[in-house]
């Protein structure tokens, strides 16, 4: 939590508001420290299945599931990003349901909420790494593509393209946990500086000062490294889940929230929409598009960074949001909470609560914790807590 000593003086203002009156609005009881919430406790068990930006912590969605759900209902997350919500909901017995445009979210979602026989796929996943070590001298890297060969070296590539054609071998649904490890293996493995794997703009090909490591480093040349070390970390990341995993039915749709026919029997919902011009979702993951060959929706994006944050990007950032939770509310009852996890820089989320006919109950300010790289510093957001209409 954030003591009277640590606030700067200086003003800042967020949204019409000084950072000195966020602070006395803060939620502290939901503003955690790098002490009292460590990273290795904001990425336990299968949170840390893959690197993710924009996704909020599951400590912060444990307490709303507690605050509004009983184990048994049934939770919904139109946006549901790298699937913090359904992971945390299966844990305490919840059913959930998740839809997300990105194909490469639902899949990640999917492995993190699957139930698995451990023994069987981890028989399959060091076999797949077996058959990709075996194959790596002799497989043909050509028909990888322009993206993959710019961004990789050539070892490098050919450890990710062997690995590719192992896991094709393998059945559901240890071919989709396969094709997790690949892409997170390729996210490390990319010619970019250790420091900016994140937002990285074009390859790093020479030596380079790091910031991270502060001395010379240079760009990496293979990726069975990270093959060998994230098969090992995927093990033991689903077995940690296994050990808390329940029967809650988990249900995960790839489509888009404004126009998906929502039927399921939802108590309420809990979720995290995209900020407006912040982050290009399908970009971030771009290697693991190029990788897998999965269906690109990145021009259904709502709020992407790419449009900016002008009159009209942000005009159009709020009809698109309206409509989305306007259709994701539908199937509700009257008054079900609705928790939606948002920093509203813009003052956007007034006119979007009430085109969706949303009644705003209570609005929590609470502090993000960054800690280093491009995206640290003080950053706050906004948990609101509203009800569904009457129907």
């Amino acid at each position: 939590m954030i003591a009277p000593s640590d606030q700067p003086s200086r003003v800042v203002v967020v949204a019409g508001r000084t950072k000195a009156a966020l602070y006395e609005r803060l939620d502290h009881g939901l503003s955690w420290s790098e002490d009292e919430l460590p990273q290795v406790e904001r990425t336990k068990h299968v949170h840390g299945l893959h690197p993710y930006l924009g996704k909020f912590i599951p400590q912060l969605v444990e307490v709303f599931l507690a605050r509004h759900f009983v184990c048994g209902s049934i939770v919904l997350d139109p946006f549901a990003g790298s699937g913090t919500t359904l992971v945390e909901a299966n844990a305490n017995g919840i059913g959930a349901v998740g839809c997300d445009i990105s194909a490469f979210n639902c899949l990640l979602a999917s492995v993190k909420t699957e139930r698995y026989s451990l023994p069987s796929l981890e028989l399959a996943l060091r076999g797949a790494l077996a058959e990709a070590v075996a194959q790596v001298d002799v497989v043909s890297t050509e028909s990888a593509g322009p993206w993959l060969e710019e961004w990789f070296a050539p070892r490098a590539l050919a450890d990710l393209v062997a690995y590719r054609r192992a896991l094709d071998r393998l059945e559901a649904p240890s071919a989709d946990v396969a094709r997790i490890i690949l892409a997170r293996s390729a996210r490390s493995a990319r010619l970019t500086t250790h420091f900016d794997l994140d937002f990285p703009r074009t390859p790093a090909t020479g030596s380079y000062h790091c910031f991270k490591h502060k001395r010379t480093c240079r760009p990496v040349e293979e990726a069975g490294k990270f093959l060998r070390r994230y098969t090992e970390d995927t093990i033991r990341r689903l077995r940690r889940f296994a050990e808390l995993r329940t029967g809650a039915p988990v249900r995960i749709v790839h489509g888009d929230t404004r126009s998906l026919e929502l039927t399921c029997e939802a108590q309420g919902i809990i979720t995290s929409p995209p900020y407006p011009g912040l982050i290009d979702y399908h970009e971030q993951h771009r290697y693991a598009y190029e990788l897998l060959g999965l269906r690109e929706r990145a021009h259904d994006e709502i709020g992407a960074a790419s449009r900016g944050s002008t009159r009209g990007a942000l005009a159009e950032y709020v009809e698109a949001m309206t409509r989305a939770l306007g259709n994701a509310v539908r199937p509700l009852r009257a008054g079900a909470p609705v928790v939606i996890v948002v920093n509203d820089s813009h003052g956007l989320y007034r006119g979007i609560l009430e085109g969706a006919e949303l009644e705003l109950v209570e609005r929590i300010t609470r502090h993000v914790n960054r800690r280093t790289g491009r995206r640290s510093g003080e950053f706050f957001e906004d948990v609101l807590v509203c009800s569904a209409p009457g129907q």
